[in-house]
């Protein structure tokens, strides 16, 4: 039985498929869904859990080369918002376009961790290295 690090079987099976510049997708909860592309679900309740928690839980088992947000994001968040987020990507390259374009990555994808995050626009693609 796993008693550290990620904890849910479809998250780490998911982790476990991405290679060398393969892409997932942490989502929030108003992300829009993709049949072909698998999603994991793990809303809660409203921010239970949100995009950083789960990024903060990945980032020690996921070397991450880059990462994608929208350009929506800066335009729609408070400065202590996108601090936040800017702390949680210290160190990885990120990489910001308008959302319809971020949404056309999404059918490459290996797959999408949906959150319950309410926080508009902080969907992040991240490219692993």
């Amino acid at each position: 039985m796993l008693i550290h690090g990620i904890l849910n079987p479809q998250i780490n099976a998911l982790l476990s498929r991405v290679r060398h510049t393969n892409t997932l997708v942490i989502a929030d909860r108003g992300f829009p869904f993709w049949p072909q592309v698998e999603t994991i679900d793990i809303t809660l309740t409203d921010n239970i859990p949100r995009v950083l928690d789960v990024l903060a839980a990945i980032r020690s088992n996921f070397l991450i080369g880059a990462a994608f947000m929208a350009t929506e994001f800066a335009e729609s968040n408070s400065e202590p918002c996108r601090a936040e987020f800017a702390q949680a990507l210290s160190g990885i390259r990120l990489m910001v376009e308008p959302h319809g374009q971020l949404k056309q990555r999404v059918p490459a994808v290996i797959g999408l961790i949906r959150t319950a995050d309410t926080t508009p626009y902080s969907n992040i693609i991240l490219e692993s290295a």
